[in-house]
C-alpha cells in the first residue's frame, strides 16, 4: 500500500471515530428530536405509560397546514398491505415489509378500533392498536411489548402540530448491538422519519384543499430491488 492510500484510510478512519464519538456527545439529542419544541419532548401522552422506561426514546414533529380532520386518515390506514408509511418504500421494502405508500385516502383501512392488529409486514410480528382517540391520539405496540410508537395531533395557531413519538426497548441486546443502533439505527430511523412526517404532512395539506395527492405526488412508488 503506498503511503498516499494509507493516508487516505487512515484520514478517513480517523473522520469516521471523530464522528461516531461527536454522535451521541453533539447530535443525539437533535436526531432524537428532530422537529419537535422542549414542550413537545417532555409532554406526557397517552400510551408512555405501556413502556415505561424504554432504552430509546425519540419525539420528533412537525407542523402541518392543516386540521386534525386532514391528517387522521393517513395515520389509521398505515401499515404494510394498507396504506403503507409514507417514507422510502425500496428501503423498507429491502427488509421485506411490503410498504407500499398510498397518495389517496383508503376507505376500507378507515375503520380502526382499540385491540386491532396489524402485521408489520409478512410474516412479521403483530402491531396492536393500545389507543385511538379520534383526531387526537393513536398509539400502537409490538406484540412482543418492545416498540411503543404514538402519534399525537394538536392544533395550534389555525394549523396542527403532528408529534411522533417511539419508544424502544432493548432488554437483550449486546454491547455491539446497542453501540449499532446508537451510530446506525437512530440516525437511520431520524431519515425514514423524517420522509414519512413530511409525506404526511404533504398528503393532508393536499386533502385539505380539496387535492387529489395523486396529483401531486405520483403514483404510489414500487419497491426497488436494491440500493
Amino acid at each position: 500500500m503506498s503511503g498516499t492510500h494509507a493516508r487516505i484510510i487512515g484520514g478517513a478512519a480517523l473522520a469516521t471515530a471523530l464522528a461516531a464519538a461527536s454522535y451521541p456527545l453533539l447530535l443525539r439529542r437533535r436526531c432524537l428530536t428532530w422537529g419537535a419544541t422542549p414542550d413537545e419532548v417532555a409532554r406526557a401522552l397517552p400510551g408512555d405509560e405501556l413502556l415505561a422506561d424504554p432504552d430509546i426514546l425519540s419525539t420528533r414533529a412537525v407542523t402541518v397546514d392543516a386540521p386534525p380532520s386532514a391528517i387522521w386518515p393517513w395515520l389509521v390506514q398505515m401499515g404494510s398491505g394498507r396504506g403503507g408509511a409514507y417514507t422510502y418504500d425500496w428501503i423498507e421494502n429491502l427488509f421485506g415489509l411490503g410498504m407500499h405508500s398510498a397518495n389517496e385516502v383508503l376507505p376500507a383501512f378507515q375503520d380502526v378500533k382499540a385491540g386491532d392488529e396489524f402485521r408489520l409486514g409478512p410474516n412479521r410480528p403483530m402491531m396492536r392498536v393500545e389507543v385511538l382517540d379520534p383526531e387526537r391520539v393513536f398509539a400502537f405496540r409490538l406484540e412482543d411489548e418492545t416498540w411503543v410508537w404514538i402519534f399525537g395531533l394538536f392544533p395550534h395557531d389555525g394549523m396542527t402540530r403532528l408529534v411522533s413519538r417511539n419508544r424502544i426497548a432493548t432488554p437483550n441486546a449486546s454491547p455491539v448491538v446497542r453501540l449499532f443502533n446508537l451510530l446506525f439505527m437512530e440516525p437511520g430511523s431520524l431519515i425514514m422519519e423524517r420522509k414519512m412526517l413530511l409525506g404526511i404532512k404533504q398528503r393532508a395539506e393536499h386533502l385539505a384543499r380539496g387535492q387529489s395527492a395523486t396529483e401531486q405526488l405520483g403514483p404510489p412508488a414500487m419497491p426497488r430491488g436494491r440500493l
